[in-house]
């Protein structure tokens, strides 16, 4: 067995997963093939290069990324406490001097004698995934945007069903937060109303509908047409060359749908056929449907969103919907290139690939979306590769599954932390699967209902950060 645990991808999750094996003295030898080949949006030669925003979003207490933030201060995160010493002034926010954070990180890996940094493109020569899972542990961290030669590795060890190449997703709401008053229960047809059918018997059967069906927001003629104008001007993310024609084959941006004319999206994804609002007892101009996005009904996702928005642009267009008013966004819906696997069929809660014990992912691969949540996805890889490391030296061998393992020998976080609850989703099936960044959303509910939505949130993250500093 090899003395020492591969990590694949110099990203954010591969450099806090080496982090955190090489700090348990453990000797890691991490693959990044930068400065040799770069991606399409890659530039910089250091290690956890940040391409987009500099911004690690909130780091309020009644944040979800502040909670997670917190979370992994206490647990000796390198990369959060880098993004502290690198901080720029961004109010409420963690922003950090890009070239400063990825240069400390750098060299802070670089003088760990436990880590040896290879610059080489794993895929080519001898350094293929099964080969390495033969001799020791892998943790697989490529990113978003893992080489060409690489996801074809990957999508064998998966299966190529189970490897997405870009990321179409619709913007999430929290259930609490949709105004009932105006929406409804049901799938298109059940709600039609019988032509001589009395108007209240009508209501009070379609109140018999439930949670297994999806959430109707009714739209008037002049609602709908004061939110398509305002959808066809707001401001879109320009997506880069590469991801343009890929994007675009796949599927179609609400905001490019709607510039086709006014009615295109009623005779799309809002379509009302086969629906009464049971305010008025007639078919609305237009629905927007809401599908449940989490196994607890927490969540839901407005279907048929994709789109290019820009995050501030989305929060004020989907909220002129009815119903959405006050909503909270979870996550608001990106369009991108993005390579992840179907998680919640392939890994559990520690970021282990369940067909192959000594293989790890972490990092958006996994469907975790977003810096901080990517470096979480490290950490806990990081954490159960030594633990699995140990296991086999203790056992003096590496057994190829994990069928009769001990639980003992993983370290499962509570899904009352927003690290536990981020590793509980993308394990945990779903049909419907999509990659997802920290909200409360996810968490469990208080054992006792907050109305408050601010005091709802801090009571979430004294409970969270209870749990942690007990660890």
């Amino acid at each position: 067995m090899n003395d020492f645990i591969t990590v694949i991808g110099g990203g954010l999750a591969g450099s806090e997963a080496a982090y955190q094996i090489a700090k348990r003295g453990i000797k890691v030898k991490l693959y990044e093939m930068k400065p040799h080949k770069f991606s399409p949006a890659h530039s910089n030669e250091n290690l956890a290069e940040i391409v987009c925003s500099n911004s690690f979003k909130s780091n309020l207490p009644t944040n979800a990324c502040g909670l997670l933030k917190e979370e992994l201060r206490i647990l000796d995160s390198l990369l959060i406490k880098t993004a502290d010493q690198t901080s720029i002034p961004a109010g409420q926010a963690l922003a950090v001097d890009r070239e400063q954070f990825s240069q400390k990180v750098t060299d802070e890996l670089q003088k760990n004698p436990n880590i040896e940094i290879i610059n080489k493109e794993f895929g080519t020569d001898d350094l293929h995934i099964k080969k390495i899972a033969e001799q020791g542990i892998v943790i697989i961290a490529t990113g978003p945007l893992t080489s060409d030669i690489l996801a074809k590795e990957i999508g064998e060890l998966t299966g190529n069903k189970e490897l997405h190449f870009y990321d179409a997703a619709a913007p999430i709401v929290e259930k609490d937060s949709i105004d009932m008053n105006i929406a409804f229960w049901g799938d298109r047809y059940e709600q039609e109303r019988a032509k001589n059918e009395d108007i209240d018997e009508w209501r009070e059967r379609i109140q018999g509908l439930n949670e297994a069906d999806y959430l109707n927001l009714p739209m008037n003629k002049e609602e709908y047409e004061d939110f398509v104008n305002e959808l066809v001007k707001a401001e879109v993310v320009e997506l880069h060359e590469f991801e343009k024609r890929e994007i675009f084959e796949g599927c179609m941006p609400i905001e490019v749908m709607a510039k086709r004319g006014i009615d295109t999206l009623r005779f799309g994804p809002l379509k009302p056929v086969g629906f009464t609002d049971p305010r008025t007892g007639y078919r609305p101009y237009a629905v927007v449907q809401l599908r449940q996005d989490n196994k607890e009904g927490t969540i839901y996702n407005l279907v048929g969103f994709q789109t290019n928005l820009k995050f501030g642009e989305q929060k004020r267009v989907f909220s002129l919907i009815p119903g959405l008013q006050n909503a909270d966004f979870t996550k608001y819906g990106v369009m991108h290139r993005n390579t992840y696997i179907n998680s919640p069929k392939l890994l559990d809660e520690t970021y282990n690939f369940r067909n192959e014990s000594n293989i790890f992912f972490a990092g958006q691969i996994t469907g975790v979306e977003g810096y901080v949540e990517s470096i979480s996805s490290g950490l806990v890889a990081g954490i159960n590769a030594c633990l699995r490391y140990e296991n086999a030296i203790n056992k003096s061998n590496i057994k190829s599954n994990t069928e009769n393992e001990d639980i003992e020998n993983k370290k499962i976080f509570d899904d009352k932390t927003m690290i536990g609850a981020l590793a509980k989703y993308i394990s945990t099936e779903n049909d419907k699967f999509q990659p997802m960044n920290a909200n409360f959303g996810i968490l469990p509910n208080l054992a006792e209902k907050e109305k408050d939505k601010k005091a709802r949130y801090y009571k979430l993250y004294e409970r969270a950060i209870e749990i942690i500093k007990k660890l």
